[in-house]
């Protein structure tokens, strides 16, 4: 019984530097020099490996104060293996140029790949001030979702409104406004009142998850909601 549990669950050899599921809920990454990281999400690490807190600028520190949260970012460097995951989400390796992607959905990308923190066109302190990462340049980035996420295309005839509960992230060359919607209950937050929703207009797509259910964020605290803590 123990001999089984180990076989199915022992880590295969690493064949090349870079990032790979190990399993639906972790991601191994191959480190051949350096990478980039959520602060929080190692798991484990084997080999020589330093891991530090990545530094932030001035202009990092005044987004942080902005939007009043903050959830940093780690650089390690050297050579082995290192995992990461975030409480048993499900984890997804994509291409990460051109892409719009909240903060809290972000687990671990390549160095080639660059970032910066923007504030969501059309969504002014009103709207939460809400704040996602701009990601350019070759590379691959490692996201989180709760359960299954889905890819809705996005078409100049054929906007899209998402609960901001539920977005993931989305092609950055959309055109983003908030649209808001008075005296209707939010289908996902099962809220009164006031109800925002994020549109997006163009050519491209959104990734969205579910967040309903014991396994979606917490009510009150979407993803947009923390859309600037990373990297803030």
């Amino acid at each position: 019984m123990w001999d089984a549990f180990i076989a199915e669950h022992t880590v295969k050899s690493s064949t090349q530097p870079g990032m790979n599921l190990e399993n639906p809920y972790c991601v191994r990454y191959t480190v051949d020099g350096q990478m980039l990281a959520r602060q929080g999400a190692m798991v484990a690490y084997r080999g020589d490996l330093t891991i530090r807190t990545k530094g932030q600028g001035v202009r990092k520190l005044v987004k942080r104060a902005v939007t009043g949260e903050g959830v940093g970012l780690m650089e390690i460097e050297g050579h082995g293996e290192i995992w990461f995951a975030d409480n048993a989400k499900n984890v997804f390796i994509i291409d990460g140029d051109g892409l719009s992607i909240a903060g809290k959905s972000v687990l671990c990308f390549d160095p080639s790949v660059q970032y910066e923190i923007r504030l969501v066109k059309g969504a002014g302190m009103n709207a939460g001030g809400l704040f996602n990462c701009s990601f350019s340049g070759t590379g691959s980035i490692a996201l989180t979702a709760h359960g299954q996420p889905m890819v809705i295309p996005v078409t100049a005839d054929a906007p899209v409104l998402i609960d901001t509960d539920a977005v993931i992230g989305w092609t950055a060359s959309l055109t983003t406004s908030i649209h808001r919607s008075e005296g209707m209950k939010s289908i996902v937050k099962g809220g009164a009142g006031e109800l925002y929703q994020l549109q997006l207009e163009g050519d491209g797509f959104v990734i969205v998850q579910p967040s309903e259910g014991p396994f979606g964020p917490p009510k009150g605290k979407g993803a947009l909601d923390s859309i600037g803590e990373l990297f803030a």
